[in-house]
């Protein structure tokens, strides 16, 4: 959908994830993330931002998924476990209300069978181009 993203865009000349996102029977989508090293907060852990970043990404590609195109008007984090470097992290989103142009999408990052992050976001769909440069006067 937006080929230079840093989560899921294949063509970021700076090394972006590449997270490839499946969608599920039950209108999630999923994804794995190997959690290299590189990605370091803490010692051994994931940094947050990344976490952050992971969880806005599988929220937006759950959107995606769905053929909406939204951008994130607010995200709530809660980080409840480390994550572990070295390890492999699925990353796991779906939409749990929708009344456009507002969508309510909620993550999880799981490792280990254990939830160790999620987050609830708020998208907003984006309107035309056009329609976005009137608001900007408004």
């Amino acid at each position: 959908m937006h080929p230079h993203c840093i989560v899921c865009g294949t063509d970021n000349e700076n090394g972006g994830l590449g997270l490839e996102f499946s969608l599920c029977d039950d209108g999630s989508v999923e994804a794995v993330f190997p959690c290299h090293e590189r990605f370091q907060g803490y010692r051994d852990i994931l940094h947050g931002g990344v976490t952050s970043a992971l969880l806005d990404g599988a929220m937006t590609n759950c959107l995606f998924a769905h053929g909406i195109v939204a951008v994130t008007a607010e995200m709530n984090v809660r980080f409840r476990h480390p994550i572990k470097l070295g390890m492999p992290l699925t990353l796991r989103a779906k939409i749990t209300h929708q009344q456009s142009p507002l969508y309510i999408v909620e993550a999880g990052l799981i490792q280990e069978n254990q939830l160790r992050a999620k987050s609830v976001g708020k998208f907003m769909e984006q309107r035309d181009e056009s329609e976005r440069q009137l608001s900007m006067f408004s």
